[in-house]
Formats: structure tokens, sequence, C-alpha cells
């Protein structure tokens, strides 16, 4: 149920602000000591971030898709860095609990999920099971009222904050219909966490590795029927592909109005670079393809509101906006020249944060597949 006007109102400009005035300020800093410092993730917990995305019975602001997207936006126009911590609490890691848990795994784990109390966490990718998700070699193996869970994910963000995991683990033969979902509190003995990963961009957000060493976990624990994991799984990167998204299309606005803002004020051959039209053409092309990703990401979470089935557009959105975000960041350090090269000036780093975003949570490879798919499917 969609917040009313003037309370979401109230909630944009509050976000806004503490975007510009608290976290813009400290992106260098962040950069450097590649950590979020603790008195911002205090206050994200105050501000109710964490659980933007979890029904208001379990202490969460429950925001409809289009209300959420909106908030995304907000987060995109500083480093993508602030958004990954509270990113998977509201998309990937609890989503899976909202979609397919139990009414006892929900009022165990979401209060705490949405206050910022416990990190939730989504573990799927492997060594050898990245695009290719159905192929998960993790193994969780039935024993009495509990499942011995032994391998190893890759890659898993924020997995060194995490307090609880959703991992994906195969149960039975191999394919998609072999894997199960479960919930993994991150104290089950043989449960390890990697060192954080020395990454081209987005510092301050980390991934690790995840390893399992005959974990037992409690067949509660275990979320939905056996086989149906890579159903949620996929379930879960619908949403969380629409979310990313709209975090493109706000880092692309800011990319945007940063290059504008240079253009007007630099000046070459005696006049502003704002009025040479190359320069022009640039700002053009990139303003016309974010509004367009802006398009595509609003009415596509309208859709989702309305209860359509949005796999197709979900992935047209990720891929689109995703592309898009790159070339506007390439056009922007363009349109910088050489400060655009130059760290101080802060461009360079958000073209090296954009890259992963065609990357994580299905390529654009994947997505182009899933496009095609759906719409032979769907008959054009």
């Amino acid at each position: 149920m969609a917040l009313d006007p003037e309370t979401f109102g109230a909630l944009l400009d509050t976000v806004r602000r503490f975007v510009a005035e608290r976290l813009r300020p400290l992106e260098e800093k962040v950069a450097e000591e590649d950590e979020v410092p603790e008195d911002i993730v205090r206050e994200m917990r105050e501000l109710g971030l964490f659980g933007l995305s979890i029904p208001e019975e379990f202490g969460g602001l429950g925001l409809t898709m289009s209300e959420e997207v909106r908030v995304a936006l907000e987060f995109g126009r500083t480093t993508p860095a602030f958004r990954s911590v509270f990113g998977t609490n509201v998309g990937i890691g609890s989503q899976g609990l909202v979609m397919a848990g139990s009414d006892a795994q929900k009022a165990a784990w979401l209060p705490r999920i949405a206050s910022g109390e416990i990190v939730a966490s989504f573990a799927l990718t492997e060594p050898g099971a990245g695009s290719d998700s159905a192929s998960v070699q993790t193994r969780a193996v039935r024993d009495g009222d509990v499942y011995l869970l032994s391998g190893s994910k890759r890659f898993i963000t924020n997995a060194d904050k995490a307090s609880l995991f959703t991992v994906m683990a195969r149960t039975a033969g191999e394919g998609a219909h072999g894997v199960s979902a479960f919930l993994v509190p991150a104290d089950l003995p043989g449960l390890s966490v990697g060192k954080p990963e020395k990454k081209m961009g987005q510092q301050g957000a980390h991934v690790c590795d995840v390893n399992f060493d005959e974990t037992p976990v409690p067949v509660a624990n275990r979320l939905g029927a056996e086989g149906e994991g890579f159903r949620i799984a996929m379930r879960v990167l619908d949403r969380g592909r629409l979310h990313i998204a709209a975090v493109c299309v706000g880092v692309a606005e800011r990319l945007i109005a940063d290059a504008v803002a240079y253009a007007s004020d630099r000046r070459q051959f005696g006049k502003p670079l704002a009025d040479f039209q190359l320069v022009q053409a640039m700002i053009a092309d990139s303003k016309t393809e974010a509004l367009a990703a802006r398009a595509l990401v609003l009415e596509t979470a309208a859709r989702k509101d309305a209860g359509d089935p949005i796999v197709l557009e979900c992935a047209a959105a990720k891929y689109f906006a995703s592309e898009m975000v790159g070339r506007v960041a390439d056009r922007a350090v363009q349109i910088f020249g050489g400060a655009g090269y130059i760290a101080d000036y802060g461009i360079e780093r958000l073209y090296r944060d954009v890259r992963l975003f065609r990357i994580y949570e299905g390529t654009s490879q994947i997505q182009q597949l899933v496009i095609a798919r759906e719409t032979i499917k769907n008959g054009g």
C-alpha cells in the first residue's frame, strides 16, 4: 500500500537532503578508506532505510516498487557504496524471505532486518557458477533435523557485515530444479567469511567469499520446498534488477549535472565549453538516454505494483540503464577533459563505480537473453 503523497514527499525530501548534505561530502573519504563511517550507518537506520521494502507489519516502511525506485534514484546521486550499505536489506538479502518465508521465519527475522539491527546478504554466485546460476555446486545434505551445508560462495555483497545469508544450495540432481534456498545465520559453526576483495570501484561496498564446511542449517530455515530455490532466486533478482536500474538513472543524472556545471564554467577559445556544439551533442545524448531510462524504470515499477508479469521489463530496464550510465560516465570524462582523469574531481571515480552495474545481478548479456526469450515466448 502506497504512502500518502505528503508523507512520501517528506521522505523523498529527507533522503535528498541526506544525500546532498551528509553523503556527498564524504565520497572521497569513503573511497580512500574503503569503509562507510559508522555514524552514517546509524543515521541510515534512524531514517528507516534498511526497511524500505519490508512490510509495515514487520517494522518496515512497506514502500511500493514505484516509491522504492524513486528513493533509489535519489541515492544514485552519490557514490553507489552508500546505497549498498542498506541495499541488500532492501533487496536481494530480504526479498526471498518476504516472498517465500513462513510466518515464523518472517516474524523471527524481518523486524531486525527492517531496523538495520542485522544485515542480510544473498549467496548465489560461486567460483564455477556466475551467469550460469542454475549450476551451483554448494550442497545441502539432509541429516535428521538439519541440512549439512558445504561449499563456497563468491563475490557476496556485505558478507563481512551480514548476520543472515539467503543461500542457494543443491539438494537434488543437476539443474535448476535441484536447487533449494536456506536462511543461514552467520554464527553457525562451519561458516567462515573471507577478506573483502580489492575492486576497481565502489570502494566502501565490500564483497567477500563465504565458505561452508558441513554447516548445520535447521530444516526450519529452508525457504519454501526443496527444489524451489532457483525460482525464488529469479523472483528476487527481477526485483533487484529494477532497483539497480533506478540507481543507474540517478548516477547518470548526477554525472550530467556535474558535466553541465563544469562545461558552463570552463572556458576555451574565449567562451564556455557549453557553447561548443560537439560538447552540446554529448550533453544532449546523455540527457535523452537518461530520460528514456527513467521512463522505462518508472513504467516497469508501476506495472509491478499493478501485479503484471514484468520479467522482460525488469531485464530491459537493467540492461538499458546500466549500459546507458556507462556511456554517460564516458562522455562526462570527455567533457571534463584532463580534469576528468584526475581523482580530485571525482568523475573518474564514478566512471569506475558504474562499470559494475553491467555485471552484477545479471550481466548485460544475460539480460539480452532474457529479453529475447520472453519476447519470442510472447510472440513479439
